[in-house]
This record gives C-alpha cells, sequence and structure tokens, in this order.
C-alpha cells in the first residue's frame, strides 16, 4: 500500500462520509491502483456491498489485490461480517476509521488490515448483516458445519421479497431439497413473515443440538434461525411461527440417509 493509494483511500473515505465507502486495490499493469466502488447497501452509513458491475470492471483492469471499506464513526477493528465476508472472498481487507471531530472537521483516523484466517462466525448469536449474516446464511452455514452438506452460495439484494424475487422457492429444489409433510432433523423451515412470497427460513432442530457449538443447551423441538435486524439464535418451534410456516423442504442426502 503506496502513498499514492492511502492518499485515494482517505480522500474517498471522507467524501463519502457518513456513508461507509468501499473500493478495490488493484494491480493494473506494473502499478497497484486503487478503484473507488459503490456502495450499494440498504444502510450504508451501517455496512457496504460493493457494486457487483464496479468489481467486475476493476477485474478487466486488472488483477485484484485487496478490499478496502470505511468506519465513519466507529473503530476500525473488523466486525463479524468484515471477517466473514474477508473469508468468503480470500483476500486481504483494509478498514479505515474517518469520524466527524467535536469541531465538524472529518477526519481520517486508523487503518487496520485483516487476512483470512479461517473464522467463523457462530451459528448462535452472530449479529445481522444482509447478504453475509441472514437467514439464508444460517441454512447454508448450518448444512456445511453440521451435516457436510455444501448448497452453494447466492446473490441475493435486500429487500428481494418486495422486488419481485422469490429466493427460496426458486433455488430449493436445485439445491437438492423436496418438499415434505411432516418435521425432521435438519429439516428447512420456510415462512412467509409480511411479505408476498415466503422470505423468512429456519433450520429445525429435533434433538436441540448443535454438534460444532456444544457450550449451548440442549433446545429440543427449537428453530434456528437469523431473523431480520437480530442476532441468531434459538426459538421453540410453534406458536406465531407454526402460523407464519408454509411448508417444509427436506435435503435429498437426508431423504437417502433414512432410506426414504
Amino acid at each position: 500500500m503506496n502513498k499514492a493509494n492511502l492518499t485515494a483511500i482517505e480522500r474517498h473515505a471522507l467524501a463519502e462520509y457518513p456513508q461507509e465507502c468501499c473500493g478495490l486495490l488493484i494491480r493494473e499493469g506494473r502499478k497497484r491502483v486503487y478503484v473507488p466502488c459503490r456502495n450499494t447497501a440498504t444502510t450504508p452509513s451501517e455496512h457496504f456491498r460493493l457494486a457487483p458491475q464496479d468489481y467486475a470492471a476493476a477485474q478487466e483492469r486488472g488483477e485484484v489485490l485487496a478490499v478496502i471499506h470505511s468506519h465513519p464513526d466507529y473503530p476500525a477493528a473488523p466486525s463479524e461480517a468484515d471477517r466473514a465476508s474477508c473469508e468468503a472472498s480470500g483476500l486481504p481487507w483494509y478498514i479505515l476509521e474517518v469520524r466527524k471531530g467535536d469541531d465538524g472537521v472529518i477526519r481520517k483516523g486508523e487503518l487496520v488490515s485483516l487476512v483470512p484466517d479461517g473464522y467463523q462466525a457462530p451459528l448462535i448469536g452472530r449479529a445481522f448483516a444482509h447478504g453475509v449474516h441472514d437467514c439464508l446464511s444460517i441454512i447454508l452455514d448450518y448444512y456445511r458445519r453440521e451435516l457436510g452438506i455444501e448448497l452453494g452460495n447466492y446473490q441475493r439484494e435486500d429487500g428481494w421479497w418486495g422486488k419481485g424475487g422469490n429466493l427460496y422457492l426458486e433455488n430449493l429444489p436445485a439445491a437438492g431439497f423436496e418438499p415434505v409433510g411432516s418435521l425432521q432433523q435438519g429439516d428447512v423451515v420456510l415462512m412467509q413473515i409480511r411479505s408476498p412470497v415466503p422470505n423468512h427460513a429456519a433450520i429445525y432442530l429435533a434433538d436441540g443440538i448443535l454438534k460444532s457449538e456444544p457450550e449451548h443447551f440442549p433446545a429440543p423441538g427449537s428453530i434456528l434461525h437469523h431473523l431480520y435486524g437480530r442476532d441468531s439464535k434459538r426459538d421453540t418451534y410453534g406458536g406465531y411461527w407454526g402460523e407464519v410456516t408454509v411448508s417444509y423442504w427436506r435435503h435429498r442426502q437426508l431423504i437417502e440417509a433414512a432410506g426414504e
């Protein structure tokens, strides 16, 4: 990270305040260049979503070396979502603090770097960040860690359920799921909460146990899920959750293992 790139990053972060700036460090020919990108997150003062078109354009110019973003009025320490996204990207990340002082002047602060190191966010108690830690992420991570089943990765825009999207019904069959009439361990419970389409999903835990997080007490008959804007948790299944349920889905590997 040379002086010219640091200056460009700082200028971008200050210009975008109070929103998080985001950009990429690329190798263009023999030079390393900072490429400012658009933050398309619904809450840009709290999160960032780097515009996919901007990422593709940067890739056309050269090799992507690192991801950069700012933390307005917040320390540059990586959030849980930052660490998880850094892992997913496979790239180094840099975070710059920018803060408005009592005199009203916005100044740069500490620049912190992080690299992929195998970090995994907990299944219970992770903070919400749409597209990184949300109800779909908890499904993908549960199947990967608890069952050894890779379901893939899915790009989604915040609020997709109100913009003509139907994320779950469009992807569950292709990911290996079939609708079933009763529940067993590991089934996906699909729900519809103030939405024209199913927009929330949970994992049914018949025994209430997470093998990858044995420190939690058993909670038989619960669901593991991640509600919008809240930390992920288990809730007893039934009542309200039963009322908003529209279907149950079971993965073909679980069906085959049970000899069904």
